[in-house]
């Protein structure tokens, strides 16, 4: 049992990089058809009707500032270009790693310390925790990453030595 256990969280991880991966692309899609004026509408809305507390609060302000900052383009083209790619590169190293192309392990690796870098960076400048949790959850997924390559390695050598 103690053998299948971590084989078992690796396909968890990947079930949930995937779902992750479509979420993503997904998000995308809707940033591409939903106009920003709605999106700025939408923060307007929350805002005067006090559902962060005082309209005149912290909260509000920041979420009005992050509105109109998104409504502008350069903000709302990198989040849909952003979520797209990294959709669409997680969807794709999912689909690779499940199938057990070897190849797949090492890039897989790269560039999940790639995310997990941007993820600590963007979490030490803006003070997020999400993105520190994220980012140490990727670096468990990393591990067993490379523990399933380093098991496939092995068991393609066994195979060879027959």
């Amino acid at each position: 049992m103690s053998r299948e256990r971590p084989e078992w969280w690796f396909r968890l991880a990947l079930v949930i990089k995937g779902a992750d991966g479509g979420v993503q692309l997904l998000g995308a899609l809707v940033l591409v058809a939903v106009p920003p004026a709605l999106i700025g509408g939408v923060a307007n809305a929350v805002i005067t009707r006090d559902l962060l507390g005082d309209h005149n609060g912290t909260l509000a302000h920041r979420l009005s500032e992050a509105a109109a900052e998104f409504a502008d383009g350069g903000t709302r083209t990198f989040a849909i270009w952003y979520l797209l790619l990294h959709g669409i590169v997680k969807l794709g190293l999912v689909a690779a790693l499940s199938r057990r192309v070897a190849g797949a392990f090492p890039v897989a690796v790269v560039v999940m310390v790639a995310f997990v870098v941007y993820e600590a960076v963007r979490a030490a400048r803006t003070g997020s925790v999400g993105l520190a949790v994220l980012a140490a959850l990727d670096v468990v997924v990393i591990g067993l990453v490379w523990r399933e390559f380093t098991k496939l390695r092995r068991e393609q050598r066994t195979a060879v030595q027959r």
